[in-house]
This record gives structure tokens, C-alpha cells and sequence, in this order.
């Protein structure tokens, strides 16, 4: 495979949510049959040596499943996490199950968690990954430019009250009914947007500081004083 711009071993890629196809509901269209998307992040994982993190969608029974595919450099799948929250607004759980848990991996000694799109109006989705150890968040995503400024806020919310990085990849482009603004970026524990690749296509590159990430949380420690309250005292 030839690349203009191609990864360094040990790195970090990150596609969008349903790489392959673009979100649609149609299921039957667009769902992989013969896992093709995965074995083409593990051919990619492996060839450069890196991690690689994309979107995909199956349909393993009446309804299809959202996905995020992990492949380690070894060219094997390390993960899957199923999109918890189906956009219901757009009629999504009409045509996707929402799966049922977290999930996350290693990477360079870091603890990744990836979500999806819509999660990431759902804040405990994340606390509670945090309080599981996660020091970095994926997010992969065909959120849409009529809500973009929604999608730079919360992203740079979540990065902020979970002390985190927040790595997030957004579809650029349209379809026939919805415009896709880009906006894919790289925000730092403090909030700080330290990479933004705009409103076209192109490659993404930051640097990732787990050092600093940790130093902060111990100078300034938040995250210790987190409590779960339980629905009984309201």
C-alpha cells in the first residue's frame, strides 16, 4: 500500500465511524458480511507496525451493530465496542441495537477507550471509563455540520472533567440529505485543541504526552474526588 503520508511504527490511527460505507440505515446495503473491514485494519495494522482504531457496521441478527475495530501491530483484532447509544432522533435504534458495555486497550503503555458518534453527549458513558482506568478516549464519529459547534464543545467537555486525551474523527463530505463539517482534532487533559484538521480531508498528526497527562492528574487530582450518586437520594 502506498501512502503519501504514512504512519511511524508504533502509532496510533484512527478512522471514522462506518469507514467503509458512510452511516446509512440501511443494514442489509452496508453490513459486513465477511468481516472484509476487519481484515483490512489488521492487513494495515500490521504493515506499518501500528494500532489502528475504524468504524464498521454487521448485522449478526435482526438489527445491525455500530462498531469500533481495534488492530494491534501484529495484524489481529484486540477489540471491538459496540455504539452504546443508537441516535434515536434519526430513528437509528429502529436499525441498530445498542450494545452493553465498555471496552478498552493498551497502547505505548496508555489505557485507550473508544466511543462512538452520539455517545458523546452521554458524560457518564466516559466517567465511567475513566474510573476503569482510561487515560485516553477515541471517538469516531459522522456527526453533522448542523451541529459542529456541539461537537467541538463536548468533545473539548469530556476531555476537561475526565483530565484525558481526546482523540476524535469525523466524516468530511455529504450525502444526499446531510452535510459532515470534519473537525477531526486532538484535545489535551487540560481542554486545549492541539491539533484540527478542519473541514477537509487530510491527515491528522499530534503528539501524545502520557507523562504530562498523568502529572496533571496528581498535580491537580479531580478525579479523586469523584462520587457516584445513586438514584435513591434524589
Amino acid at each position: 500500500m502506498l501512502l503519501h503520508n504514512p504512519p511511524e511504527k508504533g502509532d496510533l490511527v484512527v478512522l471514522p465511524e462506518a469507514f467503509p460505507v458512510g452511516f446509512s440505515m440501511k443494514v442489509d446495503e452496508i453490513a459486513d458480511r465477511d468481516d472484509s473491514t476487519g481484515r483490512f485494519f489488521c492487513q494495515i495494522a500490521k504493515e506499518f507496525g501500528v494500532t489502528v482504531v475504524g468504524g464498521n457496521m454487521i448485522k449478526p441478527d435482526d438489527r445491525g451493530r455500530n462498531l469500533a475495530i481495534v488492530a494491534s501491530p501484529d495484524g489481529n483484532v484486540i477489540g471491538k465496542y459496540e455504539k452504546l447509544h443508537p441516535f434515536s432522533f434519526s430513528g437509528e435504534h429502529n436499525h441498530y441495537r445498542g450494545g452493553d458495555h465498555l471496552t478498552h486497550f493498551q497502547w505505548n503503555g496508555a489505557t485507550v477507550s473508544p466511543l462512538i458518534c452520539y455517545d458523546l453527549r452521554f458524560p457518564e458513558a466516559f466517567r465511567i471509563a475513566t474510573r476503569g482506568g482510561a487515560e485516553i478516549f477515541i471517538v469516531i464519529a459522522n456527526w453533522p455540520a448542523s451541529r459542529v459547534h456541539h461537537w467541538v464543545t463536548l468533545l473539548a467537555a469530556r476531555a476537561i472533567e475526565n483530565q484525558a486525551y481526546v482523540i476524535a474523527c469525523n466524516r468530511v463530505g455529504s450525502d444526499p440529505a446531510i452535510a459532515y463539517p470534519g473537525r477531526s482534532m486532538v484535545i489535551d487533559p487540560r481542554g486545549q485543541v492541539i491539533a484540527d484538521a478542519g473541514d477537509t480531508e487530510g491527515v491528522l498528526k499530534a503528539a501524545i504526552d502520557l507523562e504530562a497527562l498523568r502529572d496533571y492528574r496528581k498535580q491537580f487530582p479531580a478525579l479523586q474526588d469523584m462520587r457516584f450518586v445513586h438514584s435513591s437520594l434524589f
